[in-house]
């Protein structure tokens, strides 16, 4: 099982000292004589993944990708952004939207190309303390995570709703990094999803 994308699942520099991180809390739940190995890098944008994929394991047979949070908030200045109209704000969220899925897709494309069982992720809700900012980027992230969705959708691949996995503030080591607590929550889905197996062209959702 190699774990592709962010800190999502790169997070061992957030979690509190003495607490372990995605991949070693995923270990401890994989069936025995399993392996999970961390390709994730912090920081990492979804034409990074590219990147990650020539560092897989000669023995790798599963995937589990969780990208587009750092694209999604490369975009967030709009949300401050002054518009005459509401037509003219969603005409911008919308140009935001086709831009994301161009590249959301395309990285898809390349982690499909290695031709092994694959699952993605959602991009989870952020915690932001000003009341305002949390609802705007909640609506804005609906736009980003339809074009995941439908990516899940149009080829079949399990999908981690990790808006439905991480839902409390211990979850999250600051805004937009998860705990060793949602980290916890993070893998437990993971080996959910590899226990029941990758169902072969239908996309579940996993919660």
């Amino acid at each position: 099982m190699v774990l592709l994308g962010d800190s999502i699942f790169d997070n061992a520099a957030y979690v509190t000292a003495g607490t372990p991180d995605v991949v070693r809390q995923l270990r401890q739940r994989l069936p025995y004589g399993s392996e999970a190995t961390l390709a994730a890098v912090d920081g990492s944008r979804m034409g990074d993944v590219r990147k990650q994929l020539r560092r897989l394991p000669a023995d790798a047979t599963h995937l589990v990708v969780s990208a587009g949070g750092n694209d999604a908030l490369d975009s967030s200045d709009f949300l401050a952004a002054p518009a005459r109209s509401t037509a003219e704000a969603l005409l911008g969220l919308a140009d935001i939207g086709e831009e994301f899925e161009h590249g959301y897709l395309a990285m898809l494309a390349g982690v499909l190309a290695r031709g092994l069982p694959t699952a993605i992720c959602t991009v989870y809700y952020p915690r932001f303390p000003e009341a305002a900012l949390q609802r705007m980027a909640v609506a804005a992230l609906a736009v980003f995570n339809d074009c995941i969705i439908r990516g899940a959708f149009a080829h079949g691949l399990p999908l981690l709703d990790l808006r439905s996995i991480c839902t409390e503030e211990a979850d999250y080591a600051n805004p937009i990094e998860p705990s060793a607590q949602g980290g916890e929550k993070i893998a437990r889905a993971i080996a959910e999803l590899v226990e029941l197996g990758f169902a072969g062209g239908r996309t579940e959702v996993f919660t």
